[in-house]
């Protein structure tokens, strides 16, 4: 079902030569002479770009053929990483450059949710935090503070997040995989 520039809203999904768009922007412009438009700024599913597209007034555009699946990570398997869905128990491999930074993040049995278009995974959503043990880092030295410094620390799965001085290893930590920050030691 095709959608009128009148129902045009941030958060709107359109596909335009093929590729799905996320609208971020739009503005309903009436000039003095000519036919009122809509400019908008819409950013790619696939590659994330911003472009600006105006439309005329009363146009249509088909919205993407998109669809959520919840999924849990299973294992690495060379440039990808397998997954399986959560109601089918159907096993996929999705490349590396799909899941972006979050592949860092995974850990196995992780819940996550795939976006397809036209049956093809174009993204993967990670739950916002995650635990995760560290496996490796500098030894705390006798009085550092939770308010002093930083160090890096390795995790379970191989990332390397910034963590306060008094972390060690085997410590269980929350970690903002939007942003990769140190949330707080969940146990240790």
């Amino acid at each position: 079902m095709a959608v009128s520039t009148s129902d045009f809203r941030k958060g709107l999904k359109i596909e335009l030569n093929g590729e799905p768009f996320l609208m971020v922007d739009f503005q309903h412009v009436k000039p003095g002479k000519g036919g009122a438009f809509v400019r908008t700024r819409l950013k790619s599913l696939l590659t994330g770009n911003v472009i600006d597209k105006t439309f005329r007034s009363g146009e249509k555009v088909e919205p993407p053929d998109l669809e959520e699946r919840a999924m849990q990570y299973l294992y690495p398997d060379g440039e990808s990483y397998i997954f399986m869905d959560n109601e089918t128990y159907e096993q996929m491999g999705i490349p590396q450059d799909v899941i972006g930074e979050g592949a860092q993040y995974l850990k196995e049995n992780m819940n996550v949710t795939v976006l397809f278009h036209n049956q093809k995974p174009i993204g993967v959503e990670l739950p916002y935090f995650v635990e995760l043990e560290v496996t490796k880092t500098d030894p705390g030295i006798k009085g550092d503070t939770a308010s002093g410094g930083s160090k890096p620390a390795t995790l379970e799965t191989g990332a390397v997040v910034q963590v306060p001085l008094f972390i060690k290893e085997g410590d269980i930590l929350k970690i903002d995989t939007r942003d990769g920050s140190y949330i707080e030691r969940v146990s240790g």
